[in-house]
């Protein structure tokens, strides 16, 4: 059955119905959820704490494929992205609203099995998904809305608080989200599990969220979530504090499977390729020693924030050269911008 012949409540009946089968009773989002998918508003009760949102649209054939992702991947991925937003700020995300535009002959199985991504994901990050919408169009589009929380605003983590003489640190490693989606998107050669690994970086990120908040408990200030590339996303730190940064690629911590598999290009995707939704911070040496001894996932300094209001990010090599980066990471509205 395809979704034109369901129609759209009997859609929505039955997401509803598996939104509401996964409830954990123990987790503080359903415990304070009040109405939930059903009527024309989700309530829940409020919590003396600052609130966030952030908000992400996926569109067919933009951000994705269904030739190199399943319905299952895209409903995780889609989730992640929003979640790592919330990561990003050290908050604790709550709740999910969750809108979809589908053509008419899209399979309710695909659809079902798209939720199914997205549940799991959410029953592991402890977020409740409590509405949204669904419409017909030509193609594919996903827009979710999650909602979040953060203890204090002094914990809170800004792009805009970057200083002079702070180190610049990254958890986990890079260039797995970019080298994934290259190996779908080229059927690159390699030994399958490196290939498996890989594929599974790009279709299925892990949200650092148990890691923002040990940041902001840390003292971090600033921070951003690597989603575009890490020259990009170090950009827009840069800017909004206006300050520069200096980088020493040698100490890039790029995944292993990346550099066996693209040896020439491994500098470039960890740099600039994105969708590693690894965190990217800030902060002085002192605070970084109390990260590292906070979180179990590796965490690297790669290099210093300078003086410098322009926001320029100058790159070094391992001989102390300068580099330059054919492609700085992901923008909407460039030309030539890679196809997904």
């Amino acid at each position: 059955m395809n979704v034109s012949e369901l129609g759209e409540f009997g859609l929505i009946d039955i997401l509803s119905r598996m939104a509401y089968a996964t409830r954990d009773r123990e987790a503080a989002a359903w415990q304070k959820l009040v109405l939930g998918i059903g009527d024309d508003a989700a309530a829940w009760q409020g919590e003396a704490a600052i609130q966030l949102a952030t908000t992400d649209a996926l569109i067919q054939d933009i951000h994705f494929t269904l030739k190199t992702i399943s319905w299952e991947e895209l409903g995780w991925r889609a989730l992640a992205a929003n979640l790592s937003d919330i990561a990003a700020m050290g908050g604790l995300p709550r709740y999910a609203l969750v809108s979809l535009a589908l053509p008419g002959h899209t399979e309710v199985e695909d659809v079902v099995i798209f939720f199914r991504g997205m549940l799991d994901l959410a029953q592991q990050s402890g977020v409740a998904i409590i509405g949204g919408d669904t419409c017909s169009a030509p193609l594919v589009a996903i827009n979710i809305t999650v909602l979040g929380s953060a203890a204090q605003d002094d914990h809170l983590l800004t792009r805009s608080a970057a200083r002079p003489g702070d180190q610049i640190a990254v958890t986990g490693y890079l260039g797995g989200g970019a080298a994934g989606l290259e190996i779908l998107r080229q059927d690159i050669p390699t030994k399958p599990g490196v290939a498996r690994k890989l594929k599974r970086a790009f279709t299925r990120p892990q949200p650092r969220v148990a890691e923002g908040q040990a940041l902001a408990a840390s003292g971090v200030k600033a921070a951003i979530d690597i989603s575009d590339g890490l020259v990009a996303d170090l950009r827009h730190i840069c800017q909004a504090s206006r300050v520069s940064a200096r980088v020493e690629t040698n100490r890039v911590p790029i995944l292993p499977e990346v550099k066996a598999s693209f040896a020439d290009r491994a500098l470039e995707l960890a740099l600039s390729g994105g969708e590693d939704y690894e965190l990217l911070f800030t902060a002085e040496s002192t605070i970084i020693d109390r990260v590292k001894d906070a979180i179990s996932c590796p965490v690297t300094v790669i290099g210093e924030i300078t003086e410098d209001e322009t926001g320029k990010i100058t790159l070094i090599g391992e001989k102390g050269q300068p580099l330059d980066l054919p492609r700085a990471g992901w923008e909407h509205f460039r030309e030539g911008q890679p196809q997904p």
